[in-house]
């Protein structure tokens, strides 16, 4: 088997490629949650403390201070964040993705849900420009009690990311 590379003489190629001639990239990925519950203050925007990493490629998530993906190559990733909303009499549930401090795009859910849990997801496709750009997950809940972002070791209340283009 012959595998070639096409190109001109300004041609470069930044990854490796195995023996049957699949393209091995070095592209950040993760996949964090929430390992138990964050009491949270009703009606107030609150960042989600994702703590526990299922895998970190790039060693790009902070899972112990500022709880916010930092990746140190540039380009579009795919970003998915849901939450499990604890509380009673919920009127207004939100899910936001957070870029450089300030909201990027959420989900919101208002309605009213007598008691219990709620689930929702939030996803986009952002462009980070891998030296200052980060992602976080804010969540808020309108409740009478109880005000939870419900996580535990299942992954209930979760975040993943991963490189889809380079930049």
């Amino acid at each position: 088997m012959v595998t070639a590379i096409k190109g001109n003489a300004t041609s470069t190629f930044g990854g490796d490629i195995d023996v049957t001639g699949n393209v091995i990239t070095d592209a950040p990925a993760f996949s964090v949650y929430l390992n138990g519950s964050q009491s949270i203050s009703n009606n107030t925007s609150t960042k989600i403390q994702f703590n526990t990493e299922e895998y970190d490629t790039a060693n790009a998530f902070d899972s112990s201070t500022n709880y916010r993906f930092t990746p140190q190559k540039a380009g579009y990733y795919q970003i998915n964040a849901t939450c499990y909303f604890q509380g009673t009499s919920m009127t207004n549930i939100q899910l936001y993705l957070y870029k450089n401090g300030a909201n990027h795009k959420y989900s919101l859910v208002a309605t009213g849900i007598s008691v219990g849990n709620y689930q929702i997801t939030v996803s986009s496709l952002v462009y980070l420009n891998g030296s200052t750009d980060y992602i976080e997950a804010y969540g808020y809940l309108s409740a009478s009690s109880g005000n939870a972002f419900n996580g535990g070791a299942a992954g209930s209340t979760y975040m993943t990311g991963c490189l889809v283009r380079a930049a």
